[in-house]
């Protein structure tokens, strides 16, 4: 019997093709305002196929605003890990007041998950990877992968594992799209003030990067943004910017 022809690996064409396009589109419109990559990337190549993620967090209110003046009916993916701050859930139904944001996602943990490797909620004092993964980035990859691409509030200046990040990047056959990526904190507060947009109340006690409570810490004065996140650990990402992501949303979306 004659051997069966090898089907093509579909998924590693898809994943070419993306990061094929991502790379041209970041060649293309990188260099855009923000509003500019959002408008093109929401309207242009990825109509009604695109969210934003949100944390909600020290400068969530920029890209948000920027959004909503685009498409407030686009989808805001908010990752609820259980152990956030009162205050930034408060915050989130604020903004999405202020902006007349109409489709806020809330994704949560697996109950299964949290009930095997995390029943007392403290597996975030032993083991902040694992606790990352169940709470962050296997939820995340739930959120966004319905979508062919997705907005991000990442910045350059954040942190040196993001001193290179493009503003269209590719997660395996989808797009990640950074449009605050070119700017610095000076930018993002001149932005704040012309638009008169709401605070998250923890900036006001030195919180700069905000996540989970029990890993956020109040940011020392000469220090950047984030090392208040995992302080004292070599830790800088939960995970749902980085490789761990593009692993569970193939498989999630098996």
């Amino acid at each position: 019997m004659a051997a069966k022809p090898r089907q093509p690996d579909m998924a590693s064409d898809a994943d070419l093709a993306m990061a094929e396009q991502a790379a041209l589109l970041d060649q293309r419109y990188g260099d855009l305002t923000p509003v500019e990559v959002i408008e093109r990337a929401a309207e242009r190549y990825f109509h009604g196929e695109i969210a934003a993620v949100s944390s909600f967090g020290a400068d969530s209110a920029v890209l948000l605003h920027m959004i909503s003046e685009v498409d407030r009916n686009l989808p805001v993916v908010f990752l609820d890990t259980g152990k956030h701050f009162e205050e930034t859930l408060h915050y989130r139904d604020a903004l999405a007041a202020d902006f007349g944001l109409t489709d806020i996602r809330v994704v949560t943990p697996l109950e299964a998950a949290l009930d095997r490797d995390d029943p007392d909620g403290t597996l975030h004092s032993r083991d902040t990877d694992a606790c990352c993964a169940i709470r962050k980035v296997e939820p995340m990859a739930r959120g966004v992968e319905p979508f062919r691409a997705w907005f991000t509030g990442r910045k350059r200046f954040q942190a040196a594992t993001r001193e290179a990040l493009p503003v269209f990047e590719a997660v395996g056959p989808r797009a990640r799209i950074n449009p605050l990526a070119r700017w610095t904190t000076s930018d993002l507060a001149d932005y704040m003030r012309a638009h008169d947009l709401r605070e998250n109340p923890l900036v006001a006690y030195g919180y700069l990067s905000i996540g989970c409570f029990p890993c956020t810490q109040v940011v020392k004065p000469g220090e950047d943004a984030r090392s208040g996140r995992w302080a004292g650990q070599a830790k800088t990402e939960c995970g749902i910017h980085l490789p761990e992501l593009e692993h569970t949303l193939g498989g999630s979306a098996q």
